[in-house]
């Protein structure tokens, strides 16, 4: 092939790629339209619920984060805080809980375990010995909620073939520029996807800010234990939970994640891990989300349209497109959940769509990730491996 020809073929999937991501945002535009955001559930499914909460730290906000869990509006709920070290800083805030909420059945497990590399997966094993009620709601640690957040994602769970429920999250920075960074990647690019995956057909997916299901079908899985040795944990489940015949529900409730990034690097650290997770976890899907890029995928355009038919307008025009869809997406997204500060950081809408996808490249460089002070290498099949010298 010769020089020219190259340059035509890559214009031609170039011009693909920046056709396929114009479809991608304006379909992600309207499943967000489309979205039903829930505030207050039925008063009619009210059975009692276990709250786990596995703890690592002393993370922003993280007292308010876990108060919000505990002042639930509903019959009969238990809440378990756990962590793996009693001199975690972690066990000071669940005890002034404790303190100050007595009416509350809150329980306290300090266990250090390990049934594998992952020691989120550990911990919630430790913790569920202590869980006395048949149905179970996994939530990060970074996240808050209201006093309606039990019965609402409980609720559809009153369909026996409802295997799980799962929530998307939104983002509230506390912090700097990186914090600011993190939270509307949340809110503007994962979001929308998940909205848009979700309409492709079933989930068979969880997310880590609320994973509610019956104990008794978490047994049959396998419990935690089936998870220990996985990156992607709260996928996993949804997708163990989907081959036992199940359906992985996303509830209307939206959660609030408290983002807290204490530097560039420690952001870069946790979006290369996010995105070595999703790869991992699911590859095909994975390498065609480079479609979600609009503003990088136009410049690239933009650079082959001038050099192989001298459009320089043209390659212009297609960036200002990709801009203005983004800027288009960032404000559904904020209109829908109500997030009065996104619109306050407009100018960061176009980089933030940059750095994703140079996150997006780095992750095929390399099955390393850093989590908690630890470094991982990860296999094909999403298996964890403690990296030697790094061990806990």
């Amino acid at each position: 092939m010769t020089l020219a020809g190259a340059s035509y073929t890559l214009l031609i999937l170039a011009v693909a790629a920046n056709l396929g991501s114009v479809a991608y945002v304006l379909a992600a535009i309207l499943e967000v339209g489309r979205f039903q955001r829930l505030y207050r559930a039925a008063d009619r499914f009210r059975p009692p619920v276990t709250i786990l909460k596995p703890l690592c730290g002393l993370e922003a906000g993280l007292y308010e984060n876990l108060r919000s869990f505990c002042v639930q509006d509903y019959p009969e709920y238990q809440v378990i805080f756990g962590v793996r070290d009693a001199a975690d800083p972690a066990a000071t805030v669940v005890q002034r809980l404790i303190g100050e909420l007595p009416r509350v059945d809150i329980s306290f497990v300090v266990d250090g375990t390990v049934t594998g590399p992952n020691l989120k997966v550990s911990n919630l094993g430790n913790m569920y010995r202590a869980a006395k009620h048949p149905y179970l709601i996994v939530a990060d640690s970074d996240m808050r909620v209201d006093e309606h957040y039990v019965a609402s994602v409980v609720a559809p769970l009153e369909d026996r073939q409802v295997g799980t429920v799962t929530c998307l999250y939104s983002a509230e920075p506390a912090g700097g520029l990186p914090s600011l960074l993190a939270s509307m990647l949340i809110n503007g690019w994962f979001l929308p996807s998940v909205l848009a995956s979700a309409a492709l057909g079933k989930l068979r997916f969880a997310l880590g800010a609320t994973i509610a299901l019956r104990r008794e079908l978490l047994d049959r899985i396998g419990g935690f234990a089936a998870l220990s040795h996985r990156l992607a944990d709260d996928q996993m489940l949804g997708r163990l939970v989907s081959d036992f015949g199940y359906r992985v529900v996303l509830s209307g409730y939206v959660v609030e994640n408290v983002v807290h990034e204490p530097s560039l690097a420690a952001f870069f650290r946790h979006e290369l891990r996010w995105a070595r997770t999703i790869r991992i976890a699911e590859p095909l899907g994975y390498a065609f989300s480079f479609l979600m890029y609009g503003v990088p995928l136009s410049m690239i355009g933009a650079v082959l349209l001038e050099a192989a038919l001298g459009w320089g307008l043209a390659g212009l025009a297609a960036i200002a497109l990709a801009i203005v869809l983004r800027l288009w997406m960032h404000a559904a997204v904020c209109r829908k959940l109500g997030l009065a500060k996104g619109g306050r950081a407009l100018w960061l809408v176009p980089l933030c769509d940059m750095l994703r996808f140079l996150v997006w490249a780095a992750s095929y460089f390399g099955r390393d990730i850093d989590w908690k002070d630890r470094r991982f290498t990860v296999s094909t099949k999403g298996l964890m491996q403690v990296t030697k010298g790094s061990e806990a």
